[in-house]
């Protein structure tokens, strides 16, 4: 079954990429209802009523599908932390899972605009021994907090165990 955990392993973080994921993909939906409620103020008395209804009605059933769509993609969509690696699933019919082993991450890197520092998300890019190129995670929730998780469960397996995982000490 997807998801478990392996014997002796413990789960760290379990996240899907961040609402803004979503928002982003609406933008086309929100203009084709705003395109219609012009529509319906220009065409409001015209001899166009006959064909106002229907069109209303076929642009707000688009709109839904896509928002529906959007959701089951973003759901879709699984980032899970462990102390032994980082699993990630993609997929609705067909599923697919990558495996990081956290000994094996040499790298983790984040990256984040202006909006994505105001808002809370950003890019994660895990780079691992033996692996061509970086594997990259879009759209993550406070990317710094799952790059530090990343640190110390990587230190951890290497035999240093840092302090905590937002390297504060405890002093």
């Amino acid at each position: 079954m997807a998801g478990q955990l392996l014997p002796g392993e413990n789960l760290i973080l379990k996240l899907h990429q961040h609402w803004i994921f979503v928002a982003k993909s609406l933008l086309i939906p929100i203009a084709l209802l705003l395109l219609v409620v012009v529509a319906d103020i220009v065409l409001g008395s015209t001899s166009a009523t006959n064909i106002r209804l229907p069109l209303t009605l076929a642009i707000v059933a688009i709109a839904l599908l896509w928002l529906i769509i959007v959701w089951i993609r973003w759901q879709s969509i699984v980032y899970t932390l462990t102390d032994q690696r980082i699993k990630l699933e993609t997929g609705v019919f067909s599923r697919s899972e990558k495996i990081i082993p956290i000994d094996r991450i040499q790298d983790c890197t984040t990256r984040q605009s202006l909006l994505g520092r105001v808002l809370g998300y950003g890019r994660v890019e895990v780079d691992a021994a033996g692996a061509q190129g970086a594997e990259v995670l879009e759209h993550l929730p406070r990317p710094g907090v799952f790059r530090d998780h990343v640190f110390v469960q990587s230190e951890r397996r290497r035999g240093v165990i840092p302090s905590s995982p937002t390297g504060q000490s405890g002093v």
